[in-house]
């Protein structure tokens, strides 16, 4: 007998909604309850000193929004920013901080069954902020604890300039 969908569970939880997005040839999912807003990149005023990831600050309706270059932060190659280029915002613990990346998918279901254990890289680098895979027929999706990674020490000038 198979399970549908909402029988199957995560601890007493049926399926987990992400929110996709892409970084060059990858796609990554975060959980759509830490999501306030999508919208199109729009131009920040640089703060000095920041590390190289903190793109700058926007004025969001009032509020002074730290804004973090995801491909920065993952060290990937930089690209130009083009009219795909989104501006995910993102609501962590009581903070509001927005994220640039290269462009939103969609927003997809995933049960128990579909997402794999993060693998295990030894020290080469911090992969904590990794949930796990998501696998949906032929795409792997990245599942980033998206809180855990822009509230981590690393990024408390990040929660020091939401505050």
């Amino acid at each position: 007998m198979s399970e549908s969908p909402d029988t199957q569970r995560t601890g007493n939880q049926p399926a987990n909604e992400y929110l996709t997005f892409t970084l060059g040839d990858e796609e990554y999912g975060v959980d759509i309850l830490k999501v306030q807003e999508i919208r199109g990149y729009d131009t920040v005023t640089r703060i000095p000193e920041a590390p190289r990831f903190i793109k700058g600050v926007i004025n969001l309706r009032g509020t002074i929004v730290p804004v973090v270059d995801m491909r920065v932060k993952f060290n990937l190659e930089t690209v130009a920013y083009d009219e795909f280029t989104v501006m995910i915002i993102l609501n962590l613990a009581e903070r509001t901080v927005g994220m640039i990346v290269d462009g939103v998918s969609d927003v997809i279901d995933l049960v128990t069954d579909q997402i794999r254990p993060a693998p295990e890289f030894g020290g080469s680098f911090d992969a904590d902020y990794i949930t796990g895979l998501g696998v949906v027929e032929e795409r792997m999706l990245i599942l980033v604890d998206i809180e855990r990674l822009m509230l981590s020490e690393e990024m408390a000038l990040v929660a020091a300039a939401a505050a």
